[in-house]
């Protein structure tokens, strides 16, 4: 039973999640905001497990063939042209991919098929199949790969782009709602113990006040808000200066960790100066 880690706050929720896609043998479909732990719970679920994680990493060109197996026809051509004996074996120029990687895994392992929303609409159709029944046929080689063990499939997505039905029914679905102030704290501490609480709660303070402005381009991560508390401790920065609103026209100190963008910058400069008439 996964019940979180001694680096990975995890929910009730979270929990029930997890180890009901377990149970099921179904892929589970994380989504939630950047920045909320998502790729994390894998390698943490992995490491609590003591197993094997296998990662794919989805951008915008991947094709899900890619994680079923690729032939080489290329190399294969130069080595025919080169007279190499390796061209008589048609297994010389298979590459295997992730899921045939995780297909044939000794002991069960933690897939990560991570942001398959960055894939184009077809992507989650066509690992349908492959998904469902754990296996799939190479042609070049006639072979049928087929999983003993059906490994654990944690799949994350950012909600850029609606995923078919037919795919999410195959999935079971679990969305991390951003983390409350107590939540936050606790996230907190597994990072930072001897973080003061002075500092702590103006900082939290400061970082839930910001997530609230309207009209800001990209809110803060917790992901984020740990870097931010590392850049405070490091530079040895007091909850006095946090509480200081004429700091660097109304901008919290080492600003760069929490905004990632000129629009958010200037919409706090605005309402710091508007505060001030």
């Amino acid at each position: 039973m996964f019940t979180g880690t001694s680096k990975y706050i995890a929910t009730a929720a979270l929990q029930q999640a997890v180890n009901a896609a377990i149970l099921l043998e179904k892929p589970l479909l994380i989504k939630g905001e950047p920045g909320t732990g998502k790729t994390l719970l894998a390698e943490e679920l992995a490491q609590s497990l003591e197993t094997e994680l296998i990662q794919w990493h989805i951008k915008s060109t991947t094709k899900a063939q890619q994680g079923l197996y690729e032939y080489d026809a290329v190399s294969r051509l130069r080595d025919s042209q080169l007279g190499d004996e390796r061209v008589h074996d048609v297994n010389n120029y298979i590459i295997k991919g992730k899921l045939w990687q995780a297909f044939s895994a000794n002991k069960r392992p933690v897939l990560l098929i991570d942001e398959i929303d960055k894939a184009d609409i077809e992507f989650p159709n066509d690992l349908l199949l492959e998904l469902d029944k754990m296996e799939f046929h190479v042609y070049e080689t006639q072979q049928q790969v087929k999983a003993d063990t059906r490994p654990i499939v944690i799949i994350t997505s950012n909600n850029e782009k609606e995923l078919p039905d037919a795919f999410l029914r195959r999935c079971f679905f679990h969305y991390i709602d951003f983390p409350s102030i107590e939540e936050m704290k606790a996230i907190v501490d597994v990072h930072f113990p001897d973080i003061k609480a002075t500092l702590l709660n103006q900082a939290l303070e400061v970082f839930f006040n910001l997530r609230e402005i309207r009209g800001l381009k990209k809110k803060p991560s917790t992901s984020e808000l740990l870097d931010w508390l590392k850049l405070l401790l490091a530079e040895d920065i007091d909850a006095t200066t946090l509480h200081d609103k004429t700091h660097q026209g109304g901008l919290m100190p080492l600003f760069g960790a929490l905004l990632k963008n000129e629009q958010d910058v200037t919409l706090i400069e605005k309402l710091a100066f508007m505060s001030k008439r």
